[in-house]
């Protein structure tokens, strides 16, 4: 590496807190008359980080005397390692299970708003609601109908703002109830994911049920997952059951991503008072008891909710609201984090091209 590429690969990525250089950053430099044209290329989408990086980059070449003339940001995603011997779908370069101890914690709304900011980042995005007794994610992603089916034997995903899906709910009505016993779940649960014609996909964010219990596990051990990722609230009862969901993965040799602290904050929309209903800090004191990122915290706030319900989730409503930002913020802490995990083999990976 050249010295002035050495200089720009010193910088901190706030989504990993490392340097350039640590994160695996291909960085790349040509200096003409004391101007200088840079290229960088992270193994993340972080098409929100643009200017961020651009003025980062501004202000290491300035310091030694040299002007930005150009400025390039791309992102190269690979396929990485999933647990034991299981191996990365065909079509499908990563998967990370969004999971929670308890329900309520909104893991469903978290999961689906964080494939939008995915998407927003510059990702090709799925996701796949593995809630088969209770599926939201048709409701909040404002899908309805059935998907089409080309042979009656596989599935085409539908689609909504920008990313695929697929869902039990798209298959059965409404309210209709899955009174199935686990090993019933766990086989429409593969079967979706397997005989789904997801297209080529950087992240399949999948919604697991909330809980720990037998089908969870058979889930994580069955579904060549490259990273969780562990929601829950700031309160105590919460994150003792987040807890729970931390170690399970831990059972299963799954690579917890981090935690996200959900509804960690209410700003008043009336006098703008920000008071923590839920308690304050819990996410952060699990996160270091365990040795897992905390990836961000997110508000309580009643728009999340309201789009949600209306099938056009926040991110996708309202795309420059401080809260859509706080989602995309955490969506490339998520990306960043898996971009430091060991890369699936190359065979595998080379199919995903």
């Amino acid at each position: 590496m050249q010295p002035l590429e050495q200089r720009l690969a010193a910088i901190i990525d706030p989504a990993t807190g490392l340097t350039l250089a640590a994160g695996g950053a291909r960085i790349r430099a040509v200096e003409s008359e004391g101007k200088v044209a840079v290229a960088v290329t992270l193994g993340y989408p972080a098409a929100g980080w643009h200017d961020g990086l651009r003025a980062a980059v501004s202000e290491s070449l300035a310091s030694a005397g040299l002007a930005l003339a150009s400025f390039e940001l791309n992102h190269r995603i690979d396929a990485h390692a999933p647990q034991g011997t299981l191996t990365p779908l065909p079509r499908v370069r990563n998967i990370i299970a969004i999971g929670s101890g308890k329900g309520g914690v909104g893991k469903s709304t978290t999961a689906v708003n964080l494939a939008l900011a995915l998407a927003a980042e510059g990702a090709k995005v799925g996701v796949l609601d593995a809630d088969v007794y209770g599926p939201s994610v048709p409701m909040m992603l404002g899908l309805s109908g059935r998907p089409d089916s080309p042979d009656g034997k596989s599935i085409e995903p539908m689609r909504a703002h920008g990313i695929e899906a697929m869902s039990i709910g798209l298959l059965v009505e409404q309210d209709t109830p899955m009174i199935w016993r686990g090993p019933m779940a766990t086989s429409a649960l593969t079967q979706l994911l397997n005989e789904t014609l997801w297209g080529e996909l950087d992240y399949l964010i999948v919604d697991l049920p909330p809980g720990t219990g037998d089908i969870q596990l058979t889930l994580a051990q069955k579904i060549p997952v490259a990273g969780a990722v562990i929601v829950t609230t700031p309160q105590d009862v919460a994150t003792l059951d987040a807890r729970k969901g931390l170690k399970m993965f831990e059972k299963v040799a799954v690579p917890v991503l981090g935690l996200i602290e959900n509804m960690a904050v209410h700003v008043c929309s009336q006098c703008g008072h920000a008071e923590h209903i839920f308690g304050h800090g819990g996410g952060e004191r699990t996160a270091a008891q365990y040795g897992v990122p905390l990836l961000g915290s997110l508000p309580l706030e009643i728009g999340i909710r309201e789009q949600g319900d209306a099938g056009t989730p926040i991110v996708a409503a309202a795309p420059d609201s401080a809260v859509a930002q706080a989602y995309r913020n955490v969506a490339r802490r998520v990306a960043a984090q898996l971009a430091l995990r060991p890369r699936a083999p190359v065979n595998i990976g080379a199919q995903l091209l």
